[in-house]
């Protein structure tokens, strides 16, 4: 029917681990490569989310990513709290712990890259359910 979009999909995708994911679930990853064949990886801060880790994996096997699409909500891990409203951001990402995990946006000063939008309030550790927005950065003043 459209010949331009053959061989796409919707939903969820397989791609090669790039690291040990195994515990991972609910966090947000990166799309990147491996010479050139595909892989996810716990993003950094100036990073793009591109999806939440549905299925984790060990390193060089297989996972399921859900790709982000503001057309839906998603729940990833919380670090902190939040409330409905409030722009999230990564988690601190110099804590290895913390990486791929939403936060509420601080109010120390810095620039964050916002993911997305809380939906309801959320507890440290909790899947807390989000609305994709962005990426933006947004500069907090000191």
């Amino acid at each position: 029917m459209y010949p331009s979009q053959t061989n796409t999909q919707s939903g969820p995708i397989t791609v090669l681990a790039g690291e040990d994911l195994s515990a991972a679930e609910g966090r947000l990853v990166k799309l990147t490569h491996d010479t050139g064949i595909g892989e996810v990886l716990l993003p950094d801060a100036a990073d793009d989310a591109y999806g939440i880790l549905v299925d984790g994996n060990v390193d060089a096997q297989e996972v399921a990513v859900q790709p982000l699409d503001a057309a839906r909500n998603f729940r990833a891990t919380l670090k902190g709290t939040c409330n409905p409203g409030d722009k999230l951001c990564l988690a601190d990402e110099s804590v290895a712990a913390d990486k791929g995990k939403l936060r509420a946006k601080p109010v120390a000063a810095g620039t964050y890259r916002i993911i997305g939008i809380a939906e309801e309030t959320g507890v440290d550790g909790q899947l807390v359910k989000f609305r994709p927005y962005g990426p933006i950065d947004e500069t907090v003043a000191p």
